[in-house]
């Protein structure tokens, strides 16, 4: 039967004591590990933290966690765990400080998403954002449609700032209001400015078909030139 307060197997849990380099190691790849995966991930999913302050957070938590549940698990190693993140946490900092094009890889950079009204599809193309989410994010806004925006930008904490027209400047754009996003076709019913429905370009159509002279989609809808009110 154990005894409470077995010195040996509360901070060791019987293992030797050069069981420490391994937790260093264990560490180190960990770290990495969470750190690759959460940059692949995207922006998107770590809205308001940066990606590199939730690896720190995931991995202290993790390390924080499980020597308070788990008898296997020692103290010493758990305590070992959070110097070797303290450690890589100051490491990466300094990195960050040090060089533009690293900073860059663990931050990301701010990326245009709308440019005078229309989607930058090259932006657009890189990130994970779905067009939906996006939508959602400019009606959040009060904007029905992107005639209204002349600039907007996926920062590196995932925000998305916007800057709009004045009223005077504003010209026709795509609709993002569900019910009139939602009556896209590849039939133009009638003679009017459409707006292509992948990346925001206007022009005025003719009755029946084309493809939009920017990105060579076939998908149109009824451009509109409503201001914005707030």
């Amino acid at each position: 039967m154990k005894q409470i307060f077995e010195w040996n197997r509360l901070f060791y849990n019987d293992l030797p004591a050069n069981f420490a380099l391994e937790v260093v190691f264990r560490s180190t790849v960990m770290f990495i590990i969470l750190l690759l995966t959460l940059k692949l991930a995207g922006k998107r999913g770590v809205k308001q933290l940066s990606i590199f302050e939730t690896v720190i957070i995931i991995a202290l938590g993790s390390a924080a966690g499980d020597p308070m549940f788990y008898e296997d698990v020692g103290i010493l190693p758990a305590a070992i765990v959070f110097l070797v993140i303290i450690i890589l946490y100051r490491s990466v900092t300094w990195l960050t400080g040090k060089s533009k094009k690293f900073e860059e890889f663990i931050e990301g950079k701010t990326e245009c998403l709308i440019q005078d009204g229309k989607f930058s599809i090259a932006t657009f193309k890189k990130e994970s954002l779905a067009q939906d989410e996006f939508f959602s994010e400019l009606r959040i806004r009060s904007i029905e449609h992107l005639g209204q925006v002349k600039h907007a930008f996926l920062e590196t904490s995932g925000e998305v700032s916007v800057f709009f027209y004045e009223d005077k400047d504003v010209k026709y754009g795509l609709p993002i209001l569900p019910a009139l996003f939602n009556d896209k076709s590849k039939q133009i019913i009638t003679d009017g400015i459409h707006a292509c429905t992948f990346c925001g370009h206007t022009e005025e159509q003719k009755e029946g078909t084309a493809k939009c002279k920017v990105c060579q989609k076939d998908e149109w809808v009824p451009a509109i030139k409503t201001l914005r009110i707030t």
